[in-house]
């Protein structure tokens, strides 16, 4: 079974595919959607309910991929459970074979949420992260695999005398590597990694960029006017809707991007998202890898 793990133990530039999960979905959709991209990358990302749409378990969903022979990175938020379903998920997840983590504090749900659903944010993501690492340094006394742990981090245009203080921080409660908000400025990124790797962070912690894989001018709109966090340039749909072929645009595009990270000294990896068909994410992945590269590296 291919592994993030894996991908980072052999210094390969790493590639995940995050799930597009829905309520209606059965096991029988989710497996169909992680096969058409499973040959394509190292891991599969399993989301945990963002923005508070409603979907399966990551815990079910990640052992589904299991059972298939996938690997899942599995997400956990705290702004649905308190710190005692927090453990017990951890727990649930290493006994079942979750081996990839990404734990995070969680978007705010959406002030017209209909029903309104309380948030809870008992824990911070720093201290989630803290009791991951002492389940898996309790594991591996038992022989188990130690957990592969991840943060998250908002891409910006560092000043000068930054320092990333909050995601060393997160690395020193137990990230063994930071995921990045969606970013598709790669020169933005180049400051901000070099930022990191000036400052030794990426000794210590492995780095991926989010990209997803637009295939429609409307998706492009719905990123620009709805996406916290992230880095989307302003005229993108504009570049969308002036393509022949927007699911094409969208995939090349999303393809030139991971071939400019795979040449960003600090970048090891990318998690991929797509709202368009899981074959375009594989073809993406597929043509961002099509031609060897020198890997991300420290």
């Amino acid at each position: 079974m291919k592994s993030l793990h894996d991908a980072f133990a052999n210094d390969r530039f790493a590639l995940v595919g995050q799930l597009r999960l829905h309520q209606d979905d059965d096991a029988d959709s989710v497996l169909r959607q992680a096969h058409a991209i499973s040959s394509a990358i190292d891991a599969v990302a399993v989301t945990d309910c963002p923005y508070g749409v409603l979907h399966m378990s990551g815990l079910a969903v990640s052992t589904l991929l299991l059972e298939a022979g996938i690997d899942p990175v599995m997400h956990l938020v705290t702004r649905d459970r308190n710190r005692v379903a927090l453990k017990s998920e951890l727990l649930g997840a290493t006994a079942l074979g979750v081996r990839s983590l990404l734990l995070q504090r969680g978007d705010p749900l959406p002030a017209d949420a209909d029903p309104k659903t309380v948030q809870v944010f008992d824990t911070g993501a720093k201290r989630l992260l803290t009791q991951a690492r002492q389940l898996s340094t309790f594991r591996t006394t038992q022989g188990t695999p130690p957990l592969l742990l991840g943060a998250l981090a908002r891409v910006f245009d560092p000043p000068d005398d930054w320092r990333p203080q909050e995601l060393a921080a997160k690395v020193n409660a137990g990230a063994d590597f930071v995921q990045t908000q969606i970013c598709l400025d790669l020169e933005l990124l180049r400051r901000y990694v070099k930022a990191l790797v000036d400052s030794h962070l990426t000794w210590r912690c492995r780095v991926i960029v989010s990209v997803p894989v637009l295939t429609s001018a409307e998706s492009a709109r719905w990123l620009f006017e709805n996406l916290r966090g992230g880095v989307v340039p302003e005229d993108l749909v504009q570049q969308f809707e002036a393509a022949a072929d927007p699911e094409q645009f969208g995939i090349d595009l999303c393809a030139d991007i991971v071939k400019g990270l795979r040449e960003i000294p600090g970048v090891c990896g990318a998690n991929l998202s797509t709202t368009g068909p899981p074959e375009a994410m594989a073809a993406a992945a597929r043509q961002a890898m099509a031609r060897p590269s020198s890997a991300g590296g420290t």
